[in-house]
């Protein structure tokens, strides 16, 4: 199955991106995100699990994963800046980042175009649709679907957003660090799934600020962080996982890395099997639904020979998933 490569942000020749927009990854720039989406998103839940153990109930933000509070970071600097096209935003992405992008075009009034495969799955066209954002479906592959993006941004002059290469997307999902420390005083770890970097290295930033440990999770067939951390620099990776539709990244991106390298972050590759386990299990105890990708932080959690820490939150990032499977009994 071809995955996604994200479209990077395009510049149009007669648009030129402020630079004060283009600050860098640090806590400060995760401060003005909180500031900026503040009222926008809805505050994290955290609810007790076990014993030192809380989850941070993020699949319950709007559009069902964390990757809103980065798109509507994203849209809404732009738009307090007068930077934003007539054209609006772009992506190319069917999945929870381009969903993610046209539910926050709609909250602030911007027009959305996303590219999709003709043959992408009916209900995610309709729900891009229900948000408002305007579906242009083209030939049978992600790769052409992202090409008439990129060619449209350069000819429309349109935004082209990324699912989390970026760091205005990567400082809008790190407020979610200082959401679950508010809720649960004391925090000494957070466990969070990876995949492009754009979750990990956001709640990493402000994870550093606050001494904060981060448990950087990713399937054994799905490691990008993991490979760059040995290589030294962001590598291409084979994607190979029952959570690939959601942290399919075939590389990190460099803000990850870089946040990746820190003593604050410890890199834990867990199986497929203990992905589907962890799935499975979330819902017959706490009858919570949650994607693979989400499951994959939590099976670290089940999966490690001593605790994680004192008190422990454990992000389960997205729910965007068909939960009928979870509903059949098991053998």
């Amino acid at each position: 199955m071809e995955r996604p490569q994200h479209p990077q942000h395009a510049q149009h020749p007669q648009y030129t991106e402020h630079t004060h927009l283009a600050q860098p990854l640090d806590y400060a720039a995760v401060r003005a995100a909180a500031a900026r989406i503040a009222g926008g998103v809805r505050p994290v839940t955290v609810a007790p699990a076990a014993d030192g153990v809380w989850y941070a109930l993020e699949y319950l933000q709007h559009t069902g994963t964390f990757k809103a509070r980065g798109a509507r970071n994203f849209l809404a600097a732009y738009h307090e800046a007068g930077a934003l096209p007539a054209a609006g935003v772009t992506i190319a992405s069917g999945g929870n980042a381009g969903l993610a992008c046209a539910w926050a075009a709609r909250a602030l009034s911007v027009p959305a175009t996303v590219f999709l495969p003709a043959n992408a799955p009916r209900v995610k066209v309709e729900r891009l649709r229900g948000y408002g954002a305007d579906v242009r479906l083209v030939g049978d592959r992600y790769a052409e679907a992202l090409a008439a993006c990129r060619e449209f941004a350069a000819g429309s002059g349109a935004l082209s957003s990324h699912a989390y290469d970026h760091p205005l997307i990567a400082a809008g999902a790190g407020t979610l660090l200082d959401e679950i420390r508010d809720a649960l005083p004391g925090l000494d770890t957070v466990v969070v799934a990876v995949g492009g970097g754009g979750l990990f290295a956001g709640v990493a930033t402000a994870a550093r600020e606050h001494g904060v440990r981060v448990v950087a999770v990713e399937p054994e067939n799905c490691r990008a962080l993991n490979a760059a951390l040995e290589a030294g620099r962001p590598v291409d990776v084979t994607v190979d996982s029952v959570a690939a539709d959601s942290l399919g990244a075939t590389r990190l991106s460099a803000d990850a890395l870089a946040a990746a390298q820190e003593k604050n972050v410890t890199s834990v590759l867990v199986p497929d099997e203990a992905i589907t386990a962890a799935r499975r299990a979330v819902w017959e105890e706490h009858r919570i639904v949650v994607e693979a990708g989400a499951a994959t932080a939590l099976a670290a959690l089940r999966e490690a020979a001593q605790p994680l820490g004192e008190r422990v939150a454990v992000v389960l990032c997205g729910a965007n998933t068909d939960p009928r499977d979870l509903m059949e009994p098991t053998a």
